[in-house]
């Protein structure tokens, strides 16, 4: 679990370096992992991007010291990165809910966010079946929009995209499929900041392919490089979520491999999701540590 003792390295120097300069490629490299990797597997086990989380840390501790009556609220401000006291201040109200000079007042209350750290729990030996494979540069070409987030149950927006296609949307787009994962998929890209419930992406109902497109469809060029194919078994969407949060909490954290830059795929096998066994594919862009 080398790995997840990496991760908690690196958040040892960031809390260290709260009252200084926090360098992210310092962090990632203390991770052993790239920066990109880094921030989207502190993200995912955290549910708040890394900017978020120092903001908040700061301003914890931001506090905690204006309870000394000694620090002055300019010093305090220019010590965790703000370059006005007027700054500090909106930013202070907007998470304590009260202004820097209430807060020293010791009856006022101010919200506590504790340091984080990683642990992994592994819930059982059940198999988790993947396979690692090579794929040159492609496209997704298909149907695209911006939506939300959402890690439990159907997404509404997703089913709002499905019911605009037509059946020969659907046939044209089959067509268009000429190599793995065949038939149509989905494709999520640019996911927002710290992928928490309710953060954006751009989602993609699509084929993926190396043919002309035509120019109705958008397009997603994807660059050559290794996937992670995990296979889920079971009921939808239920077993294709629990498989979704277990590859970034058990997989990534004990394999050798971090995330690479491009979207996650999405193959399911057949449109009736009714089967107790139904079974999709999730494909991961990822490159060896």
């Amino acid at each position: 679990m080398d790995a997840l003792k990496h991760m908690n390295d690196a958040m040892k120097y960031i809390e260290e370096n709260l009252f200084g300069v926090i360098r992210i490629q310092t962090a990632a490299r203390i991770a052993c992992c790239s920066e990109y990797h880094f921030k989207r597997m502190f993200s995912y086990l955290s549910g708040y991007s890394l900017g978020e989380y120092i903001r908040y840390r700061r301003l914890a501790l931001a506090g905690t010291e204006l309870r000394d009556r000694k620090n002055r609220i300019i010093d305090i401000a220019l010590r965790i990165g703000y370059e006005s006291a007027d700054s500090f201040a909106r930013a202070f109200v907007s998470f304590h809910d009260v202004t820097p000079s209430q807060a020293r007042n010791d009856f006022i209350a101010l919200k506590a966010f504790p340091p984080m750290t990683f642990q992994l729990d592994i819930k059982g030996g059940v198999p988790m079946e993947y396979r690692i494979i090579e794929k040159d540069r492609f496209r997704i070409a298909g149907m695209k929009e911006r939506i939300k987030l959402v890690y439990e149950g159907v997404n509404p927006q997703i089913d709002d995209m499905w019911k605009q296609l037509s059946e020969q949307d659907i046939i044209e787009l089959k067509k268009l499929s000429n190599i793995e994962p065949s038939g149509i998929i989905l494709g999520s890209a640019n996911f927002e900041g710290g992928r928490n419930e309710g953060s954006e992406l751009d989602q993609y109902i699509g084929a993926a392919t190396t043919l002309q497109v035509p120019p109705r469809w958008e397009t997603l060029e994807v660059e050559a490089g290794m996937w992670a194919v995990f296979t889920a078994v079971g009921s939808f969407p239920e077993a294709l979520q629990e498989l979704w949060a277990r590859i970034f909490s058990e997989w990534f954290p004990s394999s050798d491999y971090e995330i690479a830059r491009g979207p996650e795929l999405l193959w399911n096998e057949d449109e009736d999701t009714s089967n107790p066994n139904y079974r999709s594919e999730i494909w991961i862009p990822v490159a060896r540590k």
